[in-house]
């Protein structure tokens, strides 16, 4: 429930009430969240000191509060104590597992295995499940994005995975952290993963099973040697799973205890011994039998998104497409399945009907690298990798069904056989010529903004405003404007964003904005993320991603993107959005249809001029003012409170400068010079808020959007082409303007083009090229030559012959 729009008559009763001189007062038991009729049970009832007496008590704080979605973490429980040793901790509603109080008062739950990703509701109970009145939310996250001393490590994980193949024999040993389980002695299991039922149906699901147990009451020293033997024979059809770590006082496959998982991996080490015997013939033959399969699903390939035809583009469309964490060239381009890439990207959203995935690789030079043309190029994914909303059933399992459709399956061709062509086959690179890349607005600095169809303007409004809207999936982007002030302290008249918040459908409410410390704070609903556990959050209509730098991308479901970065005490925004949005936006953005002319469009859908005065542009911004009812900002302290929520949306008694003036003698001009050269936004923001610094992170996000509208820019494809039987080709890049050359075997005679070139109209030029052998025309004239001479020859003594005869 949001404080907005029920705020002001909380507040009100509040104020009013004499419910709290009676002794009458609201209990936040099973209500965490809510805001009700004499205090409130929400996050921002702390900061706002209006929680109701028993908020610490009911509405659990936890540590830490992310943990892999395979489970066994033990979550500290910070805030509450409990009067028993012993609790029930329940998630979703369904699943509980066991607690306990330790001697210091403080209770713990451990996680249960899940089967999605995301903030799971999690309750607690003390009097044995009977009811369950303590509440908080978990974060399940993607086992491969668990940090990696949290999990087990496979010490040379490829001989695990390569095991009983050519040459990959002996020892193999497994190493964690012995700190991470309570206990002397250790189990180690093996489990495996698999999907059941009739594809794409109802009874289609997903399971991770127990197998066997590796090892039995071993040491907890943190490492593990063994020699693998091939596994019983209703254990080797299982060919990729995990292993798990328990304290040994636990049942073998107990499930949801405290545990510490490897990573998933294909399990080469355990299979039986037809593979130790014949690891080529055995994987062989599981290659053909997942062919044979894939040609009885449907065909994903049709519904997946097209690849960006350049790196500058594929890097550029964060909105919908994300680093590739196995081939990142932010981290050396160490790309083990797709040699010769120096960067891949995955679509962020799976496919709308198969959950499908796309993949995305480049070469050094930006070029798209084709499984066509290379074994580095990218594969597409019928188990989209990151898992697919609602979860829960295959193919949209983070991380496994992806495993089970689409990297098994490589090892059984690619990697355990030499058969990859049936690989590339079912998994083929798209190319990129139905992509259209998305279009980029931007505002910085004081705030200066660059519309969709490339119109800016300066706005210096002091209030809350609609940045971009759109009827087509409801989505609303919205930035708050706060008064910047000089270095000495003293206010300036001029703004700049200090939050934006944003929301699509019925997603999760997302707020950047400087805190009044100045530190940047990233509200999920209303409540501080914290990222020092994850960088990477699926939520609800939505991921959210956090760099180093302070980077925070939201990427909708749409596909649209926001990207907001400090800057200078400033909010610097970019909103990308895919073309489906073209006639569909409003606001401060401008009307998204390659036409500035109607710019500058008022919610009554008059316009204005594009050569209006920056007077007539502040009217404009005061007109997309949002109201409290549609707010999606987070009103937490009596500043914003007082200023933002009763106060004016707009501050009509604030007048900005609009026109700053360069004076010769001021003492700044030199250095502005130096630091601004001919950029006008920073030359602008450097003489209003007298900072040199302000204008630097002004001209720095100028050139960033300008290099980012210039990356975007669509990009003609004339597709792949094919080499000639018989012959090769010379070039893999199939843009406008590329040229491929194409030459025969020795002995073969090309007829056609010799070369081709990528023309404008996306078609390419010249002839298709083939290659004839040179013997076969000399011997087709040679033979031709020889039964003309005798055929004129028997045609000659035959008419001999019949005039002989008449005679």
């Amino acid at each position: 429930m949001k404080f907005v729009g029920v705020g002001v008559s909380f507040f009100i009763l509040f104020s009013l009430s004499a419910l709290w001189n009676t002794g009458a007062q609201d209990s936040c038991s099973q209500q965490c969240g809510e805001l009700l009729g004499t205090c409130s049970c929400q996050v921002t009832c702390q900061s706002l000191g209006i929680c109701c007496p028993d908020y610490n008590e009911f509405c659990l704080q936890i540590s830490p509060y992310s943990g892999s979605l395979m489970g066994g973490k033990d979550i500290l429980i910070e805030n509450t104590a409990f009067n028993t040793s012993v609790i029930t901790c329940r998630f979703k509603k369904k699943i509980k597992t066991s607690g306990f109080v330790g001697k210091d008062g403080k209770a713990h739950c451990i996680s249960p295995l899940l089967y999605e990703t995301g903030f799971i509701p999690f309750e607690v109970s003390t009097d044995d499940g009977l009811t369950f009145p303590y509440s908080g939310t978990w974060l399940s996250v993607h086992h491969s994005k668990v940090p990696d001393e949290e999990k087990c490590t496979l010490v040379n994980e490829t001989k695990w995975q390569y095991y009983g193949t050519s040459n990959i024999d002996g020892n193999l040993t497994l190493t964690w952290t012995h700190q991470a389980l309570t206990a002397t002695h250790i189990n180690i299991e093996v489990w495996g993963y698999q999907e059941t039922g009739d594809s794409y149906s109802e009874n289609w699901f997903a399971k991770w099973e127990y197998l066997y147990t590796l090892a039995r009451e071993a040491p907890n020293s943190g490492t593990f040697s063994f020699i693998p033997v091939p596994a019983k024979a209703n254990y080797s059809t299982w060919d990729f799973g995990i292993l798990r770590i328990t304290p040994s006082t636990y049942s073998d496959g107990q499930s949801n205890i405290p545990s510490v998982w490897s990573s998933a991996h294909a399990l080469a080490w355990h299979l039986g011994e037809d593979f130790r015997n014949d690891p080529i013939t055995w994987a062989t033959a599981k290659c053909v039998e997942w062919d044979r399969k894939e040609e009885k699903l449907p065909n994903f390939l049709e519904e997946i998104i097209d690849c960006p035809c350049t790196l500058s583009q594929a890097r550029a469309d964060t909105g919908r497409f994300h680093t590739d964490y196995g081939c990142d060239i932010e981290k050396g381009s160490v790309c083990t399945y797709h040699p010769g890439a120096v960067h891949c990207v995955r679509a962020i959203q799976a496919s709308p009907v198969y959950a499908a995935g796309q993949q995305c690789c480049y070469d050094s030079t930006g070029a798209q690298i084709l499984t066509q043309d290379s074994t580095g190029g990218s594969t597409p994914d019928r188990g989209h990798d990151w898992g697919s909303p609602p979860f829960m059933k295959p193919p949209r399992i983070p991380g496994f069904s992806h495993w089970l459709y689409d990297v098994i399956s490589f090892y059984y061709c690619c990697l355990w056989s030499d058969n990859c062509h049936f690989y590339m086959k079912n998994r083929p690179s798209s190319d990129c010529r139905t992509y259209h890349p998305p279009r980029a607005a931007s505002a910085f600095g004081d705030p200066h903004f660059f519309t969709f169809d490339g119109l800016n303007f300066t706005f210096k409004g002091q209030g809350e405003y609609t940045l971009v809207e759109s009827d087509l999936t409801s989505l609303r982007v919205q930035g708050r404007t706060q008064q910047a002030h000089f270095p000495n302290g003293t206010e300036a008249q001029v703004t700049g964003f200090s939050a934006v918040a944003m929301q699509e459908n019925n997603s999760d409410v997302i707020e950047v904005r400087y805190s009044e410390d100045l530190n940047l704070e990233v509200l999920l609903n209303q409540k501080v993320v914290n990222f020092s556990e994850q960088s990477w959050m699926d939520l609800k209509g939505l991921f959210l991603h956090s760099t180093s730098d302070q980077k925070i991308t939201v990427m909708f479901s749409s596909g649209s993107g926001v990207e907001i970065r400090g800057s200078g005490g400033f909010l610097t925004l970019t909103v990308l959005l895919p073309d489906k949005f073209m006639n569909h936006t409003q606001g401060l953005f401008g009307v998204m249809n390659g036409n500035t002319e109607d710019e500058y469009t008022f919610k009554n859908k008059t316009t204005i001029s594009v050569h209006a005065s920056p007077q007539q542009l502040f009217e404009f911004g005061a007109n997309w003012a949002v109201e409290n009812g549609t707010s999606l900002f987070t009103y937490d302290t009596e500043f914003l409170l007082n200023n933002f929520f009763y106060g004016e949306k707009h501050n009509t008694s604030f007048l900005p400068v609009f026109f700053p003036y360069e004076d010769p003698a001021d003492p700044l001009m030199k250095e502005m010079v130096l630091v601004c050269d001919s950029d006008p936004f920073c030359r602008f923001d450097v003489l209003t808020t007298r900072s040199i610094q302000v204008g630097n992170f002004t001209r720095l996000s100028h050139q960033n959007h300008k290099q980012l509208v210039e990356n975007l820019k669509p990009v003609i494809s004339c597709g792949w082409l094919d080499h000639p039987t018989n012959g090769r080709k010379n070039g893999t890049n199939y843009l406008l303007g590329s040229t491929i050359h194409f030459i025969c075997n020795q002995g073969y005679e090309l007829t056609g083009s010799k070369e081709i070139t990528c023309q404008v109209t996306g078609a390419w030029s010249g002839d298709i090229p083939n290659c004839i052998l040179r013997t076969d025309i000399k011997q087709v004239i040679l033979l031709g030559c020889v039964f003309g001479i005798v055929g004129l020859a028997v045609l000659a003594r035959l008419t001999f012959l019949c005039r002989k005869e008449r005679t």
